[in-house]
């Protein structure tokens, strides 16, 4: 199917992850879930291949958003939120991303108004095709790695068992809600709500 750019869009919403059956339900894919929950609530197709993305558009209240699950693997994730900007001419303030957070416990939200990467290369690679920082980030916890010694790519590379999978979903849906706070009223909103 052939994109079609339908009118103006007013936000890019991106969920991080790695596409392929071996990633889902995978740690490192929290921001997916996220995407997908907000999805579902926009009643939002994210489907259209464009922008190396999978890409669906919806409304939260009077603003047209972009929906993107970018489709690079997670290290190249800005190769695709900068294209979507600059085809639509966007401005890092109109740019929320959904992440992975590893040093926040399982099912955590936290909303960022700005910030480091935290060590998470998909928003590293943000950061670095943007040229700033200066975009809203929802991150959601996955847990600490259980033992030291264990590798952080095996870590956020591990499923979530069926417990912390429906801890996920929970998480989800409170980042679209919080995502949708942010876009309607404003960040400092729903880092007041959600930012416990």
């Amino acid at each position: 199917m052939i994109f079609k750019k339908a009118g103006p869009i007013d936000f890019l919403v991106v969920g991080l992850g790695n596409y392929g059956k071996q990633y889902e339900n995978t740690r490192h894919n929290a921001g997916f879930r996220a995407l997908n929950a907000l999805a579902d609530d926009l009643g939002a197709d994210v489907k259209r291949a464009r922008f190396s993305a999978l890409c669906g558009e919806g409304n939260i209240g009077d603003k047209r958003v972009l929906l993107m699950l970018p489709q690079t693997y997670m290290n190249n994730s800005g190769e695709a939120v900068a294209a979507a900007m600059k085809f639509y001419k966007l401005e890092p303030s109109q740019l929320l991303v959904f992440s992975d957070d590893v040093s926040l416990p399982l099912g955590t939200v936290r909303v960022r108004r700005k910030g480091s990467d935290g060590g998470q290369k998909g928003l590293r690679s943000i950061i670095t095709y943007l040229g700033t920082e200066d975009f809203v980030r929802i991150k959601l916890g996955v847990g600490e790695k259980p033992h030291p010694q264990m590798e952080l790519a095996d870590w956020v590379l591990s499923r979530f068992t069926k417990a912390e999978g429906e801890t996920m979903d929970t998480a989800a849906k409170t980042a679209a809600e919080a995502a949708k706070l942010a876009i309607t009223d404003s960040v400092d909103a729903a880092m007041n709500r959600y930012s416990k």
